[in-house]
C-alpha cells in the first residue's frame, strides 16, 4: 500500500542521483526492493498494532530502513540500491532480522505473509498518516480487511518514455510473477480458496490492475490525469497499477507479488523481474513491439494466478489457454535466459527455483502447516522461522 510519506523515505534512502549513477555505470539494471511485514501474536496468529513500538526498538544494520505502513500492525523495509543479487539478499536479511528481533523483544512475531491470518475484519487500526484517514473517508468499506503485504521491485530505468514501453513488454508476465509468489491463502481464520488473498483484497481499489498498454509517456500521463479527475485515485501515490513509474526515483516499480516467505524467494523475484526488464529494454531499443495482450484476458490470467498460484493451473494470456502454471514459469525463464547468463544470475536463480519446486510455494507451505493440526499457531511458527531464514546460492 504505497503512500507519499513512504515514497519520500524510499527516495531518501536511494536518492535519485545514486540510482541514476548506478544505472549508467553498470550494464546491469539496479534493483531496490520494498517488503511489507505483519506483527503478530505467536500463539493466536492475530495481528497486533505495535508498529511504532517495534520500530523504536529496532537496532543494528538495516534498522534505519524500516518504516511505517498503512496499518499499525505492519512494518515495511526499503532496501538500498543493488546491482548484485547476493548483496541484495544480505541487505533484505539484515532488515528482516532487525525487525524480527525488535518484535521478539516484546513477545511478538514478524511474519512475511501476504494477509493477516486472523483478526482483521472491518477497518484495521490505521497508522497516524493523515492521508490514510482521508482514504478511509473517501473510499469507505474498501478499507475493510486491508493491511495486506506485498513485495515491490524497483528497476533503475531513468528514461520515462522507455520505462512505459518496458511496462508494455512486462504485462504478459505479471500473472506468472503473482503465481510464483502467492503467499496468502488463509484469512479470517480459514482457507480462502485462493493462493493469494492479498491480490483479491488489493483488487477492490479502482486502480489496482495490470497496467494498460501505453502508446507513449503522454498516454500514461493522460490516463493518470483522468483517474485523478474522476476521483478513482486521490493522488499519484494511489496509482496501484501492477507496473508503474515511480514519481520519486528514476525507476519502474513492479507490484504484482505477495511478500515472499524468505529473503531468498524475494531475491528470486527481483532477479526474474530484472531479467524481464533488461530483456524488454533491449527489445524497446531494437524497435521490437510488445505483444498487445487483451486487457480482459490479462485480468483473467491474473485472477487465475491468485486463485491457483504456481501449484495449479494458469491462463496463458497470449494463447488464451489454460496450462500448468510451472509451464509458464519455464517459458519465462527461457525468455530471460540470455540476460541472466550474461549477468551471472542464471545459476543462483535456477537453484532457487529448484528449491521452490521441491518445497512448494508459500501458499502451499501455509496450507500444509495448517492441515497438520488445524492450528493457526503452527502456521505462524513456520512463517516466523521462514521470515528470517537464510537461503541463497
Amino acid at each position: 500500500m504505497p503512500d507519499v510519506t513512504r515514497e519520500v523515505q524510499f527516495d531518501t534512502v536511494h536518492g535519485p542521483s545514486l540510482v541514476a549513477q548506478a544505472t549508467v555505470e553498470s550494464a546491469t539494471l539496479t534493483l531496490g526492493v520494498e517488503e511489507e511485514f505483519l506483527l503478530v501474536d505467536p500463539r493466536s496468529g492475530r495481528v497486533v498494532p505495535a508498529a511504532r513500538e517495534i520500530r523504536g526498538r529496532a537496532a543494528g544494520p538495516g534498522a534505519d530502513r524500516l518504516v511505517f505502513e498503512l496499518t499499525q500492525f505492519q512494518l515495511e523495509s526499503n532496501s538500498a540500491v543493488h546491482t548484485t543479487l547476493r548483496d541484495l539478499h544480505g541487505d533484505l536479511l539484515e532488515m528482516r532480522h532487525a525487525a524480527a528481533a525488535a518484535a521478539a523483544s516484546v513477545g511478538l512475531g514478524l511474519v512475511a505473509c501476504g494477509a493477516p491470518l486472523d483478526g482483521n475484519a472491518g477497518v484495521p487500526p490505521l497508522s497516524s498518516c493523515p492521508r490514510y484517514h482521508a482514504m478511509l473517508r473517501e473510499f469507505g468499506a474498501v478499507m475493510d480487511g486491508q493491511g495486506v503485504c506485498g513485495c515491490h521491485i524497483h528497476v533503475g530505468i531513468a528514461d520515462r518514455e522507455e520505462a512505459v514501453r518496458v511496462s508494455n513488454h512486462l504485462r504478459p508476465w505479471l500473472p506468472v510473477l503473482q503465481a510464483l509468489t502467492a503467499n496468502s491463502p488463509i484469512a479470517d481464520g480459514r482457507d480462502t480458496g485462493y493462493a493469494s488473498w492479498r491480490a483479491l483484497v488489493m483488487g477492490r481499489w479502482p486502480s489496482t490492475q495490470p497496467p494498460p498498454y501505453f502508446r507513449s509517456l503522454r498516454h500514461y500521463e493522460s490516463l493518470v490525469d483522468g483517474m485523478l479527475a474522476g476521483g478513482t485515485i486521490m493522488d499519484r501515490g494511489m496509482i496501484y497499477w501492477l507496473v508503474r513509474l515511480s514519481d520519486h526515483v528514476p525507476t519502474l516499480e513492479i507490484r504484482a507479488a505477495d511478500v515472499c516467505p524468505t529473503a531468498g524467494e524475494a531475491v528470486l523475484l527481483a532477479g526474474l523481474v530484472r531479467g524481464l526488464a533488461e530483456t524488454a529494454l533491449r527489445q524497446v531499443r531494437a524497435g521490437v513491439p510488445a505483444p498487445e495482450v487483451e486487457d480482459t484476458l490479462l485480468r483473467a490470467a491474473y485472477w487465475r494466478a491468485a486463485r491457483d498460484g504456481v501449484d495449479g493451473e494458469a491462463l496463458d494470456p497470449l494463447a488464451g489457454a489454460r496450462v500448468p502454471a510451472w509451464r509458464l514459469v519455464d517459458r519465462l525463464l527461457e525468455h530471460v535466459r540470455p540476460v541472466l547468463e550474461e549477468n551471472g544470475d542464471w545459476t543462483p536463480l535456477t537453484l532457487q527455483l529448484d528449491r521452490l519446486r521441491h518445497s512448494g510455494s508459500g501458499a502451499a507451505r501455509q496450507r500444509a502447516a495448517h492441515a497438520r493440526s488445524g492450528c493457526l499457531g503452527d502456521v505462524i511458527e513456520m512463517l516466523m522461522a521462514q521470515t528470517v531464514a537464510s537461503c541463497w546460492a
